[in-house]
């Protein structure tokens, strides 16, 4: 018993420590879709692949029948690209931060599918998924 005393902030520090490596967990993964199941979306629910990339960057190589909408101009274009809300909508940049970002404003758009791919499009090149270049 004297050891949990004289130790408390150790074993705080512990506990604080485990909360913050679970959380990902409780929030439903990592962060974003995986390539895996982005493919499995594509193919099965026809869903629309929107690139929040710069054009130069989505010239560069991007999914397969993507869309480019930058990410500044994702609020108003939006709306007009996937008319249908109730489509899943996948949402890809570089790594992923941008992604999530343009996830948070489809959803306030009223696109409940929507959903960032985890890792961007490095994710999608790392699973050998193929590239389209414009």
């Amino acid at each position: 018993m004297n050891f949990i005393i004289d130790n408390w902030y150790l074993i705080l520090l512990a506990l604080v420590s485990a909360a913050m490596l679970l959380m990902p967990l409780a929030k439903g993964g990592a962060g974003g879709l995986t390539a895996t199941n982005a493919v499995q979306l594509i193919n099965r629910e026809k869903a629309v692949v929107i690139d929040v990339r710069e054009a130069g960057e989505f010239a560069a190589g991007h999914v397969n029948n993507a869309r480019n909408i930058p990410l500044a101009e994702l609020q108003e274009r939006l709306p007009g690209v996937v008319k249908n809300k109730a489509l899943p909508v996948i949402l890809v940049c570089a790594t992923g931060p941008r992604a999530m970002r343009a996830e948070g404003i489809a959803r306030k758009l009223g696109y409940p599918r929507a959903q960032a791919l985890a890792g961007g499009m490095k994710a999608w090149r790392e699973a050998n998924l193929p590239v389209a270049k414009a």
